[in-house]
This record gives C-alpha cells, sequence and structure tokens, in this order.
C-alpha cells in the first residue's frame, strides 16, 4: 500500500495522497477511482485505488520544481552529463562556471562525475570539447517531476498514462 495518483477533472495530475484519503474522497463521491491495485482490497468487494480523479475541475496555482541537488541529480538520471556514466560519485557542474558569470539556475547546472568536473574545469563545455548529453532545462512541474520519480523506479508504472515527462 502506497501513494495514490490525484487527477483533476480534466485529467491533468494534481496530487499525490495517501491511499487512506483517497478511499475518503472516493467514498464521499468527490473522486472516481482509475486505476487499482488488484493485489491489494480494503474488502472483497472494494479494490485499493492508485489513480483517482475529482468529479469537479479544481484550480491550483503553478508550482515550480525547486534547484536542490537531489533535483538535479533526478532530472539527470543519475548520470555523468558528459561521459554518461552513472557509476562514480556525482557532484554539480555549473555549464558556464560561477567565476565567468554564471548562475545557479536549472539550465546552468548538470551533474558530472568527479573526473569530468576536473578534466573540465574553470571552461565552458565547448572550451573543453565536451559536449553535454542534453541541454540543461528546468523540470516542467513538481508534481510530474515527483511522479515520474516513483514510475522510473517502477513502483507506480499504472502512473505513466496519465503524467507527461
Amino acid at each position: 500500500m502506497g501513494h495514490v495518483l490525484v487527477l483533476n477533472a480534466s485529467y491533468e495530475p494534481l496530487n499525490i495522497t495517501t491511499w487512506r484519503r483517497a478511499m475518503v474522497m472516493l467514498l464521499k463521491g468527490k473522486a472516481e477511482g482509475l486505476e487499482h491495485d488488484a493485489s491489494h482490497a480494503v474488502r472483497p468487494d472494494l479494490l485499493l485505488p492508485t489513480v483517482i480523479r475529482l468529479r469537479q475541475f479544481v484550480r491550483v496555482p503553478y508550482r515550480q520544481v525547486p534547484l536542490s541537488r537531489r533535483n538535479v541529480f533526478h532530472r539527470d538520471s543519475h548520470i555523468c552529463q558528459y561521459c554518461g556514466r552513472g557509476d562514480q560519485p556525482l557532484s554539480i557542474d555549473h555549464v558556464l562556471p560561477r567565476s565567468r558569470g554564471g548562475s545557479d539556475t536549472w539550465e546552468n547546472v548538470a551533474t558530472a562525475c568527479l573526473s569530468c568536473n576536473v578534466r573540465k574545469a574553470n571552461r565552458t563545455p565547448r572550451e573543453a570539447g565536451m559536449p553535454l548529453l542534453w541541454e540543461p532545462r528546468r523540470p516542467p512541474s513538481s508534481l510530474g517531476f515527483e511522479a515520474s520519480r516513483q514510475i522510473r523506479s517502477g513502483q507506480r508504472q499504472e502512473w505513466a498514462k496519465y503524467v507527461v515527462g
């Protein structure tokens, strides 16, 4: 038993909640179950939901993903953005070094293994001859970011069709 993905009436991911809270919403008629965990049942006739959809549309303000080491590692799939290795200790590299005016933004930080970070030194990837595997970007939303983390870890494959990214 674990977490339940909550979708808006428009099928847009809204939140991740506990199964207990999801059951309350289902029983009160505020939501409908879309996906269920067949291996867990609350009662013989009531399966545990893994994805629910609200019956009424709810407006929610946009929340940005905070810039942190953990989130950068997750965005870059815990691999070096220069050599592609994931079996080495990782660090955060500034694409445009801070000493040359680079800032702490999603678009200027990438994961790098220690040897690549030392080799790149105080240069841009072009100057060092070390192209990035992909261009660093800001993740689209904090909910999609967390949900994709659980999908990638194999915990919630049934969420994949509802979460973009």
